[in-house]
């Protein structure tokens, strides 16, 4: 970390390592050096999930009143950082930092009592139900339906690019309830089980090997009316709610923990560093080491003004363009460590069974480098984000 802590942090810091030293198993620091995606699979994700919410600390940035920890932004920020200095299994965020800050803000108190203490403990595990086969980054024009029906919603249309869809129990989902007026006006936005009759979930399987992906497809589907979050019609309000924890967060503890892995494997790959290609390798690990702290740098800020109650702006935008950007650049760093072994196609699955046959970081560069393309996809593409940048600049 670039910055001094005060002797409280110091001790949060001591605190946050000497529990992932005792609680973070081997098979589980493994899994979080091998996630080559966005979060870890299912297993392990939600194994760790479940020992962080027996310390209390599955939920940290949720209100006391919910099961938060009340920390503070700076402590939020050393805990992610030691996270990812310790390969800790990224988690989903799909439950605790997206539907769960939305169910805070706008469910009932009989929803939060229904869906907040599986989510905290992870009982639950949810999937986003947002994109479609003809609405992708333009999400106003969904076209997945629910009709009223007495005291239900009959859902009709599909979902696609739904993460963890085969592992969820549950699905927070906009759908179209209205098509009289503007497109935005008619989204409503609903939560509701994964196993009720007539959902089906199938597979897609992305370019890098992994099994993330999958298309729901929702045929006469009754929702009772009573998994609808705020008012009918409401939705798209909700929706950018959401996009906002979604785009926010912390990028650079990640980032600095994947350069931690690269110099490694760079160290590896040209032992005494004195051949060009180890020389090049070494200056450009180093910007990106700049680069890194470049995104440090503007989270610290956004740290003190959120600390000073400014409300978020247009920061979540431009952390979301750098911080993706950066990790696709980093795995493209990766793939040219690598060399010849990024070629080999052996799939996760047999990985993860015991030995490799070639270096570790080998394997899981060109894995990383494929799935991170969509990175500057997913959560608004970074165009559309670049727009909302200039028409804040333009507006102020």
């Amino acid at each position: 970390m670039a910055w001094q802590l005060n002797a409280d942090e110091t001790a949060f810091r001591a605190e946050v390592r000497s529990f992932l030293d005792a609680a973070l198993t081997p098979e589980l620091r493994t899994a979080g050096r091998r996630c080559a995606g966005i979060f870890a699979d299912y297993d392990e994700g939600i194994r760790w999930h479940r020992i962080l919410a027996g310390r209390g600390w599955s939920v940290p940035s949720w209100p006391v009143a919910h099961g938060g920890t009340g920390w503070t932004p700076m402590q939020h920020y050393i805990f992610a950082s030691e996270l990812a200095q310790a390969d800790a299994p990224p988690l989903a965020p799909n439950g605790t930092r997206m539907v769960a800050p939305v169910i805070i803000a706008f469910g009932t108190e009989a929803q939060k009592q229904r869906w907040l203490p599986g989510i905290r403990d992870g009982t639950d595990y949810w999937a986003q139900g947002y994109s479609e086969p003809q609405s992708g980054s333009d999400l106003a024009s969904l076209q997945c339906r629910a009709q009223r029906d007495g005291d239900h919603y009959v859902l009709n249309g599909s979902k696609i690019w739904t993460t963890h869809a085969h592992w969820a129990n549950r699905m927070f989902c906009l759908v179209r309830t209205d098509s009289s007026g503007k497109a935005q006006q008619g989204i409503s936005f609903l939560c509701f089980d994964l196993d009720a009759p007539g959902i089906t979930v199938r597979p897609i399987i992305s370019i890098s090997g992994d099994h993330e992906l999958n298309q729901v497809f929702f045929d006469e589907v009754r929702v009772p009316v009573s998994s609808l979050l705020g008012e009918e019609n409401q939705g798209w309000s909700i929706a950018k709610y959401l996009l906002s924890h979604e785009r926010g967060g912390a990028w650079a503890p990640r980032l600095r923990g994947r350069l931690r892995r690269l110099r490694e494997a760079a160290r590896a790959a040209w032992p005494t560093g004195a051949c060009d290609e180890g020389r090049d390798m070494a200056l450009r690990l180093a910007e990106a080491d700049c680069a890194i702290d470049a995104v440090e740098a503007l989270e610290l800020q956004a740290l003190r003004a959120q600390v000073r109650g400014e409300p978020p702006g247009i920061r979540p935008s431009m952390g979301k363009i750098l911080g993706s950007e950066l990790r696709q650049r980093l795995t493209e760093l990766g793939v040219e460590i690598a060399g010849r072994y990024a070629a080999v196609d052996l799939p996760q699955a047999e990985c993860l069974l015991g030995e490799l046959p070639v270096p570790e970081d080998a394997v899981f560069a060109m894995s990383a480098y494929l799935n991170d393309r969509a990175a500057s996809i997913y959560a608004g593409t970074n165009e559309v984000q670049r727009n909302l940048i200039a028409a804040h600049l333009l507006r102020g």
